[in-house]
């Protein structure tokens, strides 16, 4: 009877020496790594070092809770707010506009320039953005949503044109041979197979938008950036606590309602 059940299991799958070859390759690339850098991480866990990061955290509490400061911090939580969501809705327009011709519906040469411009836009960190955006239109809250939307349009725009790209064209060539218009046609065909993920990209950066519009802040873009960049310039440890619980709840906030959102529209 065993050696009927021995005969009836399935070969042994043979080795996959590519896998593992692969696998050797980028542990290998890790360690060597490690070793070109001269990364010392006995130093990091070190007595003396966590003396000072444990001294350097105490510093931070507790996070001052006065009325006045709170609601400065609340008014700076609003100006981030405020930044992110202006620079996502100018992103999602400019990308959705470029996503067309970058997907190749409007020939190849309006795709190549379509995607040259997204890859120049998104090649580009937030903070060299945010750094000619102030030369240009002055410290404040303006630049940052500039910066913000420079930035993420060349992603989203890349994602949208990926999206229609990968959405089956049959429904759109039927529409049209049915004598429907181009706009019509990608309006009632191709647009509601990919506004889903349109949706979910969008969300998704603008959650990745309020951090970094706290992090412009240091930057001149204003909001709880700016104000964490003063207060930790002069050593008021406490009172950039507050700005970084600020921070927390703003983002716990955004995440929440992205993520009700997204399971509304089944995005």
């Amino acid at each position: 009877m065993n050696g009927n059940v021995a005969k009836t299991l399935p070969p042994r799958p043979a080795p996959c020496w590519r896998c593992r070859g692969v696998l050797l390759s980028v542990l290998a690339a890790i360690v060597a790594s490690f070793v070109w850098l001269g990364l010392d991480l006995s130093a990091l866990v070190s007595a003396e070092s966590m003396g000072h990061m444990g001294r350097f955290v105490a510093e931070f509490f507790p996070p001052d809770l006065s009325p006045d400061f709170l609601a400065r911090t609340a008014h700076g939580a609003l100006q981030t707010l405020a930044v992110s969501a202006l620079g996502t809705v100018l992103a999602v327009i400019a990308g959705a506009m470029l996503a067309l011709p970058a997907s190749g519906r409007a020939g190849w040469p309006a795709q190549q320039a379509a995607r040259f411009v997204l890859n120049l836009l998104r090649s580009v960190p937030e903070l060299v953005w945010a750094a000619l955006m102030v030369l240009a239109a002055g410290i404040g809250p303006f630049a940052g949503a500039l910066a913000l939307a420079l930035h993420t349009t060349g992603v989203l725009g890349r994602l949208f044109a990926e999206a229609l790209e990968n959405a089956p064209p049959a429904p759109e060539r039927a529409l049209r041979e049915a004598g429907a218009g181009r706009i019509a046609a990608f309006g009632y065909a191709s647009l509601p197979l990919v506004a889903p993920q349109w949706l979910a990209y969008s969300l998704y950066r603008w959650e990745m938008n309020i951090r970094m519009a706290a992090v412009l802040g240091f930057v001149g873009g204003g909001g709880l950036g700016q104000m964490l960049y003063f207060h930790l310039s002069i050593f008021q440890q406490a009172q950039s606590m507050t700005v970084l619980l600020g921070m927390f709840a703003l983002v716990a906030g955004v995440d929440g309602a992205s993520g009700w959102v997204r399971r509304r529209w089944g995005a």
